[in-house]
């Protein structure tokens, strides 16, 4: 399915990062960062035009192709593997930022993958996330915003409260927000974000 979305010649989620990621990297020293589920590679682009050294990984192949060529574009390079995200590894604390940006998994999947990916964050490090919530079913009959309808695959505060036990909370919400992110994120939706630092 996603080799299908991704291999189209239009971006699926756009070019630009979201705006969510941008804001809260924009304030950061430049490191090394993780993005998990990355897609089309706008936010590891995005990182990398703003100095960083990214490590991205995603199911689809088509869209690694994309990801490299949207990095290349902007004369830089990423680090981007196709990968089951069950199966991918990282040196533990060896990343400054892990960004979950719409990085989807049923929950007997993501109470394994996020807690071994978090592994890989040094002491210090953040972590930046936005999904959509559970709530973001009852906008899909009326709304273009996307995301996933299985009510397994979306997000409750009371999960990432779970997902991320050992952090300092920086900010942690949701609500509803006008989403203008490509040919399938498009209006208002209902979203989870958190911002963390791991102690």
């Amino acid at each position: 399915m996603w080799d299908a979305r991704y291999g189209a010649p239009e971006w699926a989620y756009g070019t630009e990062p979201n705006v969510y990621f941008k804001d809260k990297l924009s304030g950061l020293i430049p490191g090394k960062i993780l993005l998990p589920a990355e897609g089309e590679g706008r936010n590891a682009a995005f990182a990398a035009s703003r100095g960083w050294s990214v490590e991205a990984f995603d199911l689809s192949v088509e869209g690694k192709n994309k990801a490299d060529r949207l990095a290349a574009d902007m004369g830089r390079r990423i680090e981007y593997v196709v990968a089951d995200a069950m199966e991918v590894s990282y040196r533990p604390a060896s990343v400054d930022v892990i960004a979950f940006i719409y990085a989807h998994f049923p929950w007997e999947v993501r109470k394994v993958v996020y807690p071994k990916l978090v592994a890989a964050l040094k002491p210090g490090g953040m972590v930046i996330l936005e999904a959509f919530g559970k709530k973001q079913l009852e906008y899909q009959p009326h709304q273009a915003s996307g995301g996933p309808k299985d009510a397994d695959l979306l997000f409750s505060l009371d999960e990432i409260r779970e997902l991320f036990p050992d952090f300092e909370v920086l900010e942690m919400l949701e609500g509803e927000i006008k989403l203008h992110e490509g040919l399938y994120h498009n209006g208002q939706g209902w979203v989870c974000r958190f911002l963390g630092v791991k102690k």
